[in-house]
């Protein structure tokens, strides 16, 4: 390949920056040590794939949106809902096509197209990958609650509310009714109470 990648490589390095930057929204619930948006753009992209597959829509590409989903907070950081009501959101797209500035064409293309088509909330994929981001928050919020964070409620009964495919919905009572520890439990065949 003779194209220059140094602006793959700088945008590799400010990518990493994912696994420090704190979803603050869980701040306000009381917790001390919040994921990162890395952590929780890795679970919505697998949520991406089940719901897609579920929805009759192309699992890889939703899981594809759902990875780039929130890769703009590099820039500007996880802005919690409060917070928007006093700064103005930036535009992932604006943000975007600075992050890509340099890179091959073909990249650079790639990934505006995707985060184009996620903030346009049209496609089959993107409103999977979007119900993705929810149930995963929704998902998150009931394990914080497990380990004693009880203001967490609020984050998990919005996130439901907002789901709006069918799967997602339906995998959202699945999740309400199913214990965080039942995998383990399953997987050492204990039984249940």
């Amino acid at each position: 390949m003779t194209e220059d990648l140094s602006a793959v490589a700088r945008f590799l390095y400010e990518a990493g920056t994912l696994k420090q930057t704190k979803r603050t929204g869980w701040w306000m619930a009381g917790v001390r040590d919040p994921e990162s948006v890395a952590e929780h753009s890795w679970r919505t992209a697998l949520l991406a794939t089940i719901i897609a597959k579920l929805e009759g829509a192309d699992p890889a590409q939703a899981a594809f949106l759902a990875v780039w989903h929130d890769s703009q907070e590099t820039r500007t950081g996880d802005v919690n809902y409060l917070g928007r009501k006093y700064a103005p959101q930036a535009d992932p797209r604006a943000v975007t096509e600075d992050q890509v500035a340099g890179m091959p064409e073909v990249l650079a293309t790639a990934v505006r197209e995707l985060v184009a088509e996620y903030e346009a909330k049209e496609s089959p994929e993107a409103l999977c990958a979007r119900d993705a981001d929810k149930l995963e928050c929704m998902i998150q919020g009931i394990e914080y609650k497990a380990q004693g964070y009880e203001n967490a409620q609020r984050w998990i009964d919005n996130s439901r509310r907002r789901l709006t495919t069918k799967s997602a919905n339906e995998l959202a009572d699945a999740v309400l009714a199913t214990e965080s520890l039942d995998w383990l439990r399953t997987a050492l065949g204990e039984t249940q109470s």
